[in-house]
C-alpha cells in the first residue's frame, strides 16, 4: 500500500466521521463531490523541450516557476512566447513546466484558424503528423515541424479515484455540465495515473461555449 492510498484511507474515515459521505479530497487536498469532479478551462499554453527553450531564451536558461497548477509538480511559469503560423501569430502564450522531451503547443479551434493551420484533436504527447510553427522569443526563434494540437477534452484520475467513478484508462465517457450554458460533453477521455490529481480539462472554446466558471463541476452521465 503505497502512501496515496493511505492518505485517502485516513480522509475517508476522516471524512465519515465528520458525515461528509458525499466528499473526498482530490491529490492537491482539494474538496470534491464523490459524484462530481472539478471542470478547469486551459488556455492556450506550450510545452518546451530544453533545446527549444534555449534557442529562444539563451543556452543555460531555466524556467522561472510562477505558480503551481492542478496537477502534481506541474507548474506554469513567467516566460510567454510568440508562436506563428503561415497567416497570423499569437503573442503573450505561457510555457507550463518542467521542461519535456518534445516541444508541444496547446491551443483552440479559434487559434488554428487565426495561425492558418489544419485541426488536429489529439490526447497529449501524440504529435505524430501534426503541424508545426515557428515559437519566437526574446534571445531568438525555432520552427518546430510538429507539435501544434487541439488537446482532447479528458479527466485526469488518480487509481482510486477511477475506482471509485467505475472508469479505466483510455475509456471515454459523457460528462453533464449544469447551469444556464450547460449540456453534455461527449467523448471525453480518461486518463488514470497515481500522480493525477482529479480534474478534467478543456479548451477555452468549449469553455466559452458551456460558460464554465471557476467553481463548475461536471458528472458522468
Amino acid at each position: 500500500m503505497d502512501k496515496n492510498e493511505i492518505a485517502d484511507i485516513v480522509r475517508s474515515v476522516v471524512g465519515e466521521y465528520r458525515g461528509d459521505e458525499n466528499e473526498k479530497y482530490n491529490n492537491n487536498n482539494k474538496k470534491v463531490s464523490l459524484n462530481s469532479f472539478p471542470v478547469s478551462v486551459s488556455n492556450r499554453h506550450i510545452h518546451i523541450c530544453k533545446s527549444d527553450l534555449e534557442c529562444i531564451f539563451g543556452k543555460g536558461y531555466e524556467l522561472k516557476r510562477m505558480k503551481e497548477l492542478s496537477q502534481p509538480g506541474q507548474f506554469a511559469c513567467e516566460e510567454k512566447v510568440i508562436i506563428v503560423g503561415p497567416k497570423g501569430s499569437i503573442e503573450n502564450v505561457r510555457i507550463l513546466g518542467p521542461e519535456r522531451k518534445e516541444t508541444q503547443v496547446e491551443i483552440s479551434v479559434t487559434d488554428t484558424f487565426k495561425l492558418g493551420i489544419p485541426v488536429f484533436v489529439r490526447d497529449s504527447g501524440d504529435l505524430s503528423g501534426t503541424p508545426g510553427l515557428t515559437v519566437c522569443g526574446p534571445k531568438g526563434s525555432v520552427y518546430i515541424e510538429k507539435g501544434a494540437i487541439v488537446a482532447k477534452r479528458h479527466i485526469h484520475f488518480s487509481e482510486n479515484d477511477a475506482k471509485k467513478f467505475n472508469v479505466k484508462d483510455k475509456e471515454k465517457v459523457n460528462v453533464l455540465i449544469e447551469g444556464e450554458k450547460g449540456g453534455i460533453f461527449s467523448d471525453v477521455l480518461v486518463r488514470v495515473s497515481n500522480s493525477y490529481a482529479l480534474d478534467m480539462h478543456i479548451d477555452t472554446d468549449e469553455g466559452n461555449a458551456f460558460g464554465i466558471g471557476r467553481n463548475t463541476k461536471g458528472q458522468i452521465s
